[in-house]
């Protein structure tokens, strides 16, 4: 069921690559509640990807843009707003990669090289995004922008590798901007932190099934999906949430403050 609660808002959503990742929901919703939006990922993404089905179903048009460049973020923006007429009311921040995990690196013996491209797109390319919108003015007053995490950024789960440092970073980004952005033009930013879900990227990290499995028994809601996220991150697009900045969130079912479950101890006495 649609509400409106996007209606006449523009938004710029990053990092949908197919029909199981969190962004490629979350554009489907905001769609659904009225919005128009403009897709965006890696030009080596968007070979790999579907995503000009997506484009097509939500009539959103492609701009390529390497999320580590500073010029191919001014060019997202530059066009986004032509497209609009004007500036953005909502960004969507779902992007992240490891090489490291990629490869199979223990985190005690991780490659530098590798995390330094991983921490370049999966973290400080949010700052990028940001300062880039702000010089250009490309957010409207009151817009929203909220980026995706994981609870591996204040827990230690040894196969989330150096991600969980990528979104310890991302999670100090947002609450920095945060501030800025909104003593500025009112912009609030935002992290969704969600439970483990069954995307592209998010099965390619080693025991993911153990990640999935144990969330689902830890939570008392059990694990939130891409859906349901999406649903989440159109309530803090809205103007609902219009004084909420600078919070990372909990999207997980409760998982985050509980202790244990009988469902693990019983699990744990086999």
């Amino acid at each position: 069921m649609a509400y409106n609660l996007l209606k006449g808002k523009k938004g710029i959503i990053f990092g949908a690559l197919d029909e199981n990742s969190i962004a490629w929901k979350t554009a489907q919703h905001c769609y659904a509640e009225g919005a128009e939006i403009v897709l965006t990922n890696a030009p080596i993404a968007l070979r790999m990807g579907t995503i000009n089905k997506l484009a097509e179903e939500i009539k959103a048009p492609v701009i390529a843009a390497d999320v580590t460049v500073g010029a191919d973020i001014e060019n997202l923006f530059t066009q986004a707003m032509e497209h609009f007429g004007g500036p953005v009311d909502f960004v969507l921040h779902s992007i992240g990669m490891s090489v490291n995990v990629r490869k199979g690196i223990p985190y005690c013996e991780n490659n530098y090289e590798f995390t330094h491209k991983g921490f370049d797109i999966s973290a400080l390319s949010l700052h990028r995004v940001l300062q880039t919108a702000m010089k250009m003015d490309a957010i409207n007053e009151w817009g929203s922008v909220v980026a995706l995490t994981y609870i591996a950024a204040q827990r230690v789960f040894p196969d989330y590798n150096d991600m969980g440092d990528n979104k310890a970073v991302l999670e100090s980004i947002a609450r920095n901007f945060g501030y800025h952005y909104g003593a500025k033009k009112k912009v609030r930013v935002n992290t969704i932190s969600q439970s483990p879900t069954r995307t592209t990227a998010g099965s390619g990290v080693k025991s993911f099934d153990g990640f999935f499995n144990y969330a689902e028994k830890m939570s008392p809601l059990g694990n939130a999906d891409a859906d349901e996220c999406a649903d989440y991150c159109v309530t803090l697009f809205s103007d609902l949430t219009k004084m909420v900045t600078m919070q990372n969130l909990f999207h997980d079912g409760g998982f985050s403050f509980t202790g244990v479950t009988p469902a693990v101890i019983e699990q744990m006495g086999k």
